[in-house]
């Protein structure tokens, strides 16, 4: 067979497909891999930025070498698959003294050689203390997350750690802006609710739906992605804080076109968005108002809609709704919403206000006056904001679990009883007892004595003193002064009772001359 013949007599050259690589269908290991001990305050302090979790994460693993940690920015900036700017400002804020506490969470020593050229430095991390509070924290997680999603991982696996039930609010408020105009404001629940599902597809967590407590969400951390993801190409991480990841971790355009194709107005988070209609078209649309021939406006707006909580709330004063307003409706359902999401319950609103509107009526003047001004603001202003101390659980002096009455509140009111009674004291002692009167000397003729003086009342027992005391009224006081004078009034009634008659100017004759 010639060479021609056994060419085209041998079958079609087939690809040669890829080199399969080392990593191509192995599983993940059961440890899990390194981990490292990370202190609380890194994962929830807001003066700490998201990237600097990952670049400590990062130091920390490698400063376990004997070695220690000699790679440069750079290279760490690689490892974490950030730019070198955002490993620079991570770094920053470990290196320098916390301005709360003024611990430095790395430490960094510069290195020379000798002939002058400088090489990597030496870094280290801060011994933490026996006490304190920590997270592990997989050193596979902050190569395979984003500085935010790692934050979060954290967050879950020390909720985790330490069997405390999460929700997406909790998780909100622990995550901050770090850029723009909200830097120090938390993310809140949209964002945080976007953030879980991004992590729980990567596969670090596994997140069990209504499966925790009070119909909580229930979270599950890994060592390692239970499933494969999907690599994307190289590219700085996104952390949410604007259109793009630069230097500055903001926006890439420097000034925004405020010009577009269609304006659009939008009237609030989740409100409608009213559209430009044509001039020449004569309908309305929903919001706006409209003039009358009286000069003055006609709501134009949608009908008013309450929840079913909201009108069981009202249910007290459902008589006085139909005259309040509908915008002063609305806000009071929009105040009744709030107190319910802080955790207010329906049954404690309704017997507030219940109670309220009750005095309310019991007492027909006022009641008549609230008739003739405006019910929405007497709900708004006296019916539902709560009475009390600082405590949430008290509830116009009493405790509104038990029925008992507020231990704060019955502090502060021993403690005023106290310092008004100091004060009485006070005042009394530096009050000018009166002078006793000069004795008469008797006369040198032979004269018929003068009957003795009446020397006044029996002094009452202590028994009979508290009845006199229970049932003293101002009038019986200032009588008492007048007929038998200061000392005998005091051991009558006592010095908190008697000591305001002696010191008010219209007191005329409560002291003997």
């Amino acid at each position: 067979m010639t060479a021609a013949v056994a060419y085209a007599a041998a079958p079609a050259a087939v690809p040669c497909p890829e080199t399969p690589r080392a990593s191509t269908g192995a599983r993940p290991r059961t440890g899990g891999g390194q981990r490292v001990r990370v202190p609380l305050r890194l994962v929830v302090g807001a003066q700490y930025r998201d990237a600097a979790l990952s670049v400590y994460i990062k130091v920390a693993a490698l400063a376990m070498r004997p070695e220690g940690c000699t790679a440069k920015v750079s290279v760490l900036a690689e490892y974490l698959g950030l730019s070198k700017s955002v490993a620079e400002r991570g770094l920053k804020d470990l290196t320098n003294p916390d301005p709360v506490d003024g611990l430095t969470e790395v430490i960094t020593t510069r290195r020379t050689l000798r002939g002058g050229r400088g090489q990597s430095a030496h870094r280290i991390v801060r011994t933490a203390a026996e006490d304190e509070h920590f997270v592990w924290v997989p050193v596979r997680a902050a190569d395979a997350l984003s500085p935010r999603l790692l934050r979060l991982y954290a967050l879950i696996a020390y909720a985790e750690a330490r069997n405390v039930p999460l929700s997406v609010g909790d998780l909100g408020g622990m995550l901050y802006h770090h850029t723009g105009k909200k830097a120090g404001q938390h993310l809140g629940d949209r964002q945080a609710a976007r953030l879980l599902e991004e992590l729980g597809s990567t596969g670090w967590i596994t997140v069990h739906a209504r499966q925790g407590l009070q119909g909580r969400h229930a979270y599950e951390t890994h060592r390692h992605p239970v499933h494969p993801v999907v690599q994307a190409p190289a590219a700085a991480p996104d952390i949410h804080d604007g259109s793009g990841a630069d230097d500055h971790a903001g926006s890439l355009a420097s000034r925004e076109d405020q010009r577009t194709d269609r304006p659009v107005k939008r009237a609030g988070v989740g409100g409608a968005i009213r559209r430009r209609r044509d001039a020449g078209s004569s309908a309305r649309g929903h919001g706006e108002k409209r003039s009358n021939n009286g000069g003055g406006t006609t709501y134009r707006g949608p009908g008013l809609q309450l929840s079913p909580r909201v009108w069981q709330v009202l249910e007290p004063v459902r008589p006085e709704l139909p005259a309040i307003s509908p915008y002063v409706l609305r806000r009071i359902g929009q105040e009744i919403g709030r107190q319910l999401s802080a955790g207010v319950g329906m049954e404690r609103l309704t017997a507030r206000l219940t109670a309220r509107y009750s005095r309310l009526t019991a007492h027909a003047p006022a009641a008549e006056n609230a008739r003739r001004g405006d019910v929405g603001r007497w709900i708004l202003g006296a019916g539902l904001p709560r009475h009390g101390c600082r405590l949430d659980s008290c509830e116009s002096g009493t405790t509104w679990a038990t029925g008992e009455r507020c231990h704060l509140c019955a502090n502060i009111a021993a403690e005023a009883e106290r310092l008004a009674a100091a004060a009485a004291e006070q005042l009394l002692a530096a009050a000018p007892w009166p002078e006793p009167p000069t004795p008469v000397r008797p006369p040198t003729t032979w004269l018929p004595m003068p009957p003795p003086p009446d020397p006044g009342p029996e002094p009452p027992g202590p028994a009979e003193r508290e009845q006199l005391r229970a049932a003293a009224t101002p009038e019986t006081v200032r009588q008492a002064l007048a007929e038998h004078g200061v000392p005998m009034a005091i051991r009558l009634y006592g010095r908190a009772l008697v000591l305001p008659h002696l010191t008010d100017p219209e007191h005329d004759g409560g002291t003997p001359a």
